[in-house]
C-alpha cells in the first residue's frame, strides 16, 4: 500500500505544519462559540468566517487544516436539543468548508494542503472523569470516524485525548476507517497527561495503532517541550506538539495571553524541533499570524 503523501515526507524527516486555533480564533472575531456545541455552534451561525479561518490558515503556510467537527457528534446534539441527524449534516458543511478555504487558499501556490477530520473526547476534554463507559466510547467513536470519512476528511486527527483508555477507543475507530490519523494528549505536566497517567504510557499505548504520530496539544509553551522529551524517549513514531497562546478549561473558557506574539511563539521551533517534533502548530489563542511567523521559522529552524 502506498504511504500517505504526510506519512511519506515524516520518513524522510520533514516538518509539517498543523494550523492554528479555530475555537478561540472564532471567538476573537465575535462569533459566539457556547457549550455544548462549542465551535460546531459557528457552523450553524457563521459558516462564511469558518471558511474564512481556514483560508487564512492555508495562506498561512499549513500543511493540514482541522475541520470544525470537534464537537458535531450526535451525544451533543442531543445535548444541544438538536436531531441527532445534525452530527451528519454540521460534520458534512464542516469538512466542505474546510475543502472550499483550500481550494481558494490553494490557487497557483503549488502545495498540499490535506484536510483533517478532528476527533475529540465524547464528554468535556478538560474533565477525564466525565468520559462514557467503554461500550458507549467505542460505538461512538466508531460512529464519528465513519462520519468524518463519509464526509470526505482525508486524516483524522485525535485531538485533546485526556485518558488512555479513550486514546484507544477514538485510535481503533481511526484506524478501522483506512485513512491514516494521528493522536494528540493533553497533558497535566512533561510526564503525565490530564488524567494523571504517565504520557510514556499512553504514547506506548496508542503506538500500537500504528498512528502516523503521536502529538501534545493544549499545553502551556512551558510544558511543551518537557512533553516532547517524554515522548521521543517512548516511541519512534513521529512527535510533534500544538500548544497553546493562551488557555482553555472546563465550561467553554478561554484566554488570550498577548504576551505570546507570533514572533514569541515562533521562536520555540527550535526547541521543539532539538526535542524531536517533526509536526507543530498552534491551538487556544493562536492566530493565523501564529502559524506564518511558525512557517518563516522552519527554514531556519531545519539549518540549526
Amino acid at each position: 500500500m502506498a504511504l500517505h503523501p504526510i506519512h511519506q515526507r515524516l520518513v524522510r524527516g520533514e516538518l509539517v505544519l498543523l494550523d492554528g486555533a479555530l475555537g478561540t480564533e472564532l471567538e476573537r472575531r465575535g462569533v459566539a462559540t457556547p457549550l455544548p456545541l462549542w465551535s460546531a455552534q459557528a457552523l450553524i451561525d457563521a459558516p462564511d468566517i469558518v471558511r474564512q479561518v481556514h483560508e487564512e490558515y492555508a495562506r498561512a503556510g499549513a500543511d493540514v487544516l482541522a475541520t470544525a467537527t470537534f464537537r458535531t457528534t450526535p451525544r451533543v446534539m442531543r445535548k444541544a436539543g438538536r436531531p441527532e441527524s445534525d452530527a451528519d449534516r454540521l460534520t458534512d458543511l464542516a469538512v466542505r468548508l474546510a475543502a472550499e478555504a483550500r481550494t481558494h487558499a490553494g490557487a497557483g501556490q503549488g502545495r498540499d494542503v490535506w484536510i483533517g477530520g478532528s476527533l475529540g473526547p465524547l464528554e468535556d476534554c478538560y474533565r477525564p472523569g466525565d468520559a462514557p463507559p467503554r461500550g458507549e466510547m467505542e460505538r461512538e467513536h466508531d460512529d464519528q470516524a465513519a462520519r468524518l470519512k463519509r464526509a470526505g476528511a482525508e486524516l483524522i486527527l485525535l485531538e485533546t485525548m485526556n485518558t488512555i483508555e479513550e486514546a484507544m477507543a477514538a485510535g481503533r475507530a481511526a484506524r478501522s476507517t483506512g485513512l491514516p490519523f494521528t493522536v494528540s494528549f493533553v497533558c497535566s505536566s512533561g510526564s503525565a497527561i490530564l488524567s494523571g497517567e504517565s504520557l510514556a504510557d499512553a504514547v506506548r499505548a496508542v503506538e500500537r495503532l500504528e498512528p502516523l504520530a503521536i502529538l501534545v496539544n493544549c499545553t502551556p509553551l512551558s510544558e511543551t517541550a518537557a512533553c516532547l522529551d517524554t515522548m521521543s524517549r517512548a516511541t519512534q513514531i513521529p512527535i510533534g506538539c500544538y500548544p497553546n497562546a493562551g488557555s482553555a478549561g472546563a465550561g467553554g473558557t478561554s484566554s488570550f495571553d498577548p504576551s505570546v506574539t507570533p514572533e514569541r511563539f515562533a521562536s520555540f521551533a527550535g526547541e521543539w524541533v532539538r526535542h524531536g517534533a517533526q509536526l507543530m502548530g498552534g491551538c487556544c489563542g493562536t492566530t493565523p499570524e501564529h502559524i506564518r511567523a511558525l512557517r518563516e521559522a522552519l527554514p531556519s529552524v531545519l539549518v540549526e
